[in-house]
């Protein structure tokens, strides 16, 4: 049973185009000389918090707020998009936000949450402690609790899955990254929706493989630790609804390793003039990975988001920008 319908989608995408316009899907050919493929890049960190995540939290609020229940305040987990959306919704209804980030979190991921309008708690020596602070806060002062995957967060990131569709036909492949699922979950559920055969790739990182390992599974599996760059990936414990929806809609769930991550973020730089994050550019390392065998396909990856630290993208750079740029003819 899908988690909304396509008449409840169009409604949630009139709401979010209030704030997030439609974002790009390009082809872009220096991609295509490099990968041999018609790859169509959906821009998702060119919304106003450059991050996909934008959506859910939009729709999210929005939701609550229709029910007549204003809390006294929202609290939340995250790496960082996540709580950006939070805060940005939360404010705009006049609700108190609070956000909870692991200790060494992005400094500027901190910085935009916290000028949209968020109290950052830093708690937690990764995401799924700093999961738990939040719900002790939700506990001990009535907070409305945001969880990382919810119907009504997958329904307005579902809008960014529903341009794509409608933008580009006869996708034969979407490569997405995976944190939490929701990402990878709208994907799935609007390509139901419309009837269409296009097969969803999820990724993870190698080195926080639990979605991955779930998959293979069948059921989830927890990891001990989640110790990538790439901080929207960074999840050890898998949700069962989330991975649920992957089981039965995706094709597979394949890993890349950081060093993989950091060499599409600078084929990023190099072949498109676009910052990514880790988990931003996750799905162009899959799709690089795995060129040979979709020569005459066509295909999509999506830019989640390229909210990265300055001092993280210079590293990036300087590592790996030699090896990866693109050879130009004279």
């Amino acid at each position: 049973m899908s988690l909304f319908s396509l008449d409840e989608l169009e409604a949630a995408h009139t709401i979010v185009q209030q704030f997030v316009p439609q974002t790009p899907a390009y082809a872009w050919p220096l991609l295509k000389e490099r990968t041999g493929v018609d790859v169509y890049i959906k821009h998702e960190n060119h919304t106003p918090t450059g991050s996909f995540k934008a959506r859910g939290g939009f729709i999210y609020i929005d939701t609550l707020m229709k029910s007549g229940a204003k809390p006294n305040g929202v609290v939340t987990a995250t790496r960082g998009n996540h709580g950006q959306s939070v805060a940005l919704g939360a404010t705009r209804n006049g609700i108190p936000a609070y956000v909870v980030v692991p200790e060494g979190n992005s400094l500027e991921k901190n910085a935009a949450m916290r000028a949209f309008g968020a109290q950052v708690i830093i708690a937690g020596k990764d995401f799924d402690e700093s999961r738990a602070v939040a719900q002790k806060l939700h506990e001990e002062h009535g907070y409305h609790s945001i969880p990382s995957f919810h119907k009504d967060l997958v329904k307005g990131v579902s809008t960014y899955a529903l341009e794509l569709f409608q933008a580009v036909q006869d996708l034969d492949v979407v490569y997405v990254p995976i944190g939490m699922g929701s990402g990878i979950c709208s994907l799935i559920t609007v390509r139901d929706l419309l009837g269409l055969k296009t097969k969803i790739i999820g990724v993870c990182a190698q080195e926080a493989p639990a979605f991955a390992l779930s998959f293979s599974a069948g059921k989830p599996v927890k990891t001990e630790t989640a110790n990538t760059f790439a901080d929207g990936m960074a999840c050890r414990d898998p949700q069962p609804e989330a991975l649920e929806i992957i089981l039965k809609g995706a094709e597979d769930v394949v890993m890349v390793s950081d060093r993989q991550i950091a060499e599409a973020m600078a084929v990023y730089y190099t072949d498109t003039h676009n910052l990514a994050e880790g988990a931003g550019a996750a799905a162009l390392a899959a799709l690089m990975a795995n060129k040979h065998a979709l020569q005459g396909k066509r295909a999509s990856a999506i830019l989640t988001g390229g909210n990265i630290d300055l001092s993280t993208f210079l590293s990036v750079m300087n590592t790996h920008v030699k090896e990866t740029k693109q050879r130009l003819p004279a």
